[in-house]
């Protein structure tokens, strides 16, 4: 009386538990480098932030610095005004006055926009030209504000990037977790089937958050 010949089982069902071991270790150590790359993003967004600030503070203070000279040079302006209308009139040492001014307190930058404004009326005298009013002058006053505030905007927007990521990589790694825990079930379930069911669900868990924590840009230390 013959035997049957017993089923030959495929390469998945013999070494089962070698395959949920070796996932263990590779989902183990994707953990582990998730959660590394989530801590430096982390501290990438916290340095950020920390230097976006210190920049915004900077350039409000160089704004009203600025915004200062710039209601002094409206005040300079309207007096220097007076004193020319005055020695035009005639009126004893006006003209003293107004050299005195310009030469003590007109900044080169509102020399030269005083001289644009006196072209310019000059050439259009139905239209007053104010000398606060020309662009050149106002880069010189407002441009070291304009820059920094520049500067603080984008060192922000870095730390939003860098904080996307490490929110980012924290979800990819509680997700890698879950796989891991899978996998950790898997491992000591008995019924074969339950076995590769499991494995499979983790497996398919953990391929697509390496990819998607393999797509942040790696961030390296210091």
């Amino acid at each position: 009386m013959s035997t049957a010949a017993p089923e030959k089982q495929s390469f998945l069902h013999t070494h089962i538990e070698l395959i949920v071991a070796v996932l263990l270790g590779l989902v183990s150590i994707a953990v582990a480098y998730a959660t590394f790359q989530g801590a430096l993003w982390d501290g990438k967004m916290t340095q950020q932030y920390t230097i976006g600030s210190n920049l915004s503070t900077e350039a409000e203070s160089l704004y009203l610095e600025a915004n200062q000279q710039y209601v002094q040079d409206g005040q300079l302006l309207s007096r220097l005004t007076e004193l020319e209308l005055d020695a035009a009139a005639g009126v004893p040492g006006a003209q003293e006055k107004y050299d005195t001014l310009v030469f003590q307190y007109v900044s080169p930058e509102l020399q030269a926009a005083i001289d644009w404004a006196d072209e310019q009326n000059e050439a259009d005298p139905e239209f007053w030209y104010d000398p606060q009013s020309n662009e050149d002058y106002q880069a010189a006053l407002f441009g070291s504000y304009a820059e920094t505030k520049d500067q603080a905007t984008a060192t922000i927007a870095d730390g939003d990037v860098a904080n996307t990521h490490s929110d980012n990589l924290t979800l990819y790694t509680v997700l890698m977790a879950i796989s891991l825990f899978l996998l950790g079930v898997a491992a000591v379930v008995r019924n074969q089937r339950t076995t590769i069911m499991l494995a499979g669900v983790a497996t398919v868990i953990f391929v697509v958050c390496l990819v998607l924590t393999l797509m942040i840009p790696f961030i390296g230390i210091g």
